[in-house]
């Protein structure tokens, strides 16, 4: 099987420009391309995840990846499947959200010489004359096009600023720019990127002619990745400080029995044919077991094999009745903190970060979901004695053990 057809059989391919001369290229390890990432927040996240997947697989198949960070672009903010327009962003900020992303892709792809590299579009934005860019790089778009493309038709009535206008060609010069210095013949993004990609390739075939050979794939990154990764508490992260390995491990253990699937196939390296066996045949338990597998396998992926094991051990105790808080999510509680080792139940959930406010800890109580040590919790104004440690259940998938510090 070539590596073309396995993204085509994981289903990550969505839309594509000249199939033949991908999969020649692809399958031959001679492309060098690249993904965009604006550095948004401090960490990556799930959504995330996907494009660093697809990028390990290129490269282990020969390919050459060049990660793209957004320093520039970053500052305007893209309006694709946007409803507002995007928070500006300090540089400080940028440039110290760029040096996160950076420092955790390392832990997937290999960079180095004549492996990947990481360049960042700020060095070229930044110091671009506007009048300059007008002449060179405007007068290839049109106006007219450009209002046609969906990502700005969804923001045509809220309102979309002439600064966001400018998020097309910024990013069509970029794959100009990576193309030219770097050799870049290929370029891959979410589905909802479609007309800033194809805005890229007809930019470089227009500067330098048809024999300019750019080319385009559009994946299942950002549709399916806005889907992954949100909870109730927000997004879920690859840092370890911002959602913790239980956590992570138990994000992946509780998909949609419709989903587990799709994940295993769009997000780990179990090999392709042994997860269509399970699709062929999975019925009944044999979805939680494919769910254990996934939750595993991602949190191995991210977290290394230790965090993985400690999850998958803490998940199966919990769940299995066996009482091994061992691993399992944990808030120690100061003496100060209480009254006699007792502490009022809303207080204590926001403190677990269980809820973000008391009036969410309240709702949550009254509406019989909090139970605590396997005893339902309803009464609001009701203390919990921390004289020895408990285990908060919030629904039926979050355990949280208490203790005083």
């Amino acid at each position: 099987m070539t590596c073309f057809e396995e993204l085509q059989r994981r289903g990550l391919i969505a839309q594509l420009t000249d199939e033949k001369e991908i999969k020649e290229l692809i399958d031959n390890g001679n492309a060098t391309f690249y993904i965009g990432f604006d550095p948004t927040a401090d960490s990556l996240h799930v959504g995330h995840f996907m494009a660093l997947c697809l990028m390990k697989r290129l490269q282990m198949a020969g390919n050459k990846p060049i990660v793209l960070l957004g320093g520039g672009t970053g500052m305007i903010g893209d309006p694709s499947g946007k409803s507002d327009m995007r928070k500006m962003m300090t540089k400080e900020t940028i440039d110290h959200n760029v040096e996160c992303f950076k420092k955790q892709m390392s832990r997937f792809i290999e960079f180095g010489d004549d492996k990947a590299i990481a360049v960042n579009n700020a060095d070229w934005l930044l110091n671009l004359n506007y009048v300059d860019m007008l002449r060179e790089i405007g007068v290839h778009f049109s106006v007219n096009k450009m209002l046609s493309f969906e990502c700005y038709k969804q923001r045509w009535e809220k309102g979309l600023t002439f600064f966001e206008f400018n998020y097309m060609i910024m990013q069509s010069y970029d794959f100009y720019k990576l193309y030219t210095d770097y050799g870049c013949n290929m370029q891959f993004g979410g589905d909802d990127q479609w007309a800033n990609m194809l805005g890229g390739t007809e930019l470089i075939r227009k500067k330098l002619g048809k024999d300019a050979y750019a080319m385009t794939i559009t994946l299942l990154l950002n549709s399916e990745g806005k889907k992954m990764g949100k909870t109730e508490k927000g997004a879920v992260w690859l840092d370890a400080e911002k959602t913790s390995p239980y956590d992570f491990y138990q994000y992946w253990r509780n998909v949609d029995d419709a989903d587990v699937i799709k994940c295993l196939k769009l997000l780990t390296f179990v090999p392709i044919e042994e997860i269509e066996e399970m699709e062929r045949t999975m019925e009944g338990a044999d979805f939680n077991k494919a769910k254990s597998l996934l939750a595993y396998e991602l949190t191995k992926l991210i977290h290394g094999e230790e965090e993985a094991r400690k999850a998958d051990a803490a998940a199966k105790a919990i769940f299995a009745g066996s009482g091994d808080s061992e691993n399992m999510p944990s808030t120690e509680i100061a003496a100060a903190d209480t009254e006699d080792g007792k502490i009022g139940i809303l207080t204590l959930l926001v403190k677990c970060g269980l809820c973000a406010s008391n009036g969410e800890a309240r709702r949550l109580v009254t509406q019989n979901g909090i139970a605590v040590n396997d005893a339902k919790f309803t009464d609001p104004k009701g203390l919990v004695d921390l004289s020895e440690p408990v285990i908060i259940k919030k629904g039926k998938k979050v355990f949280h053990k208490v203790m005083l510090g």
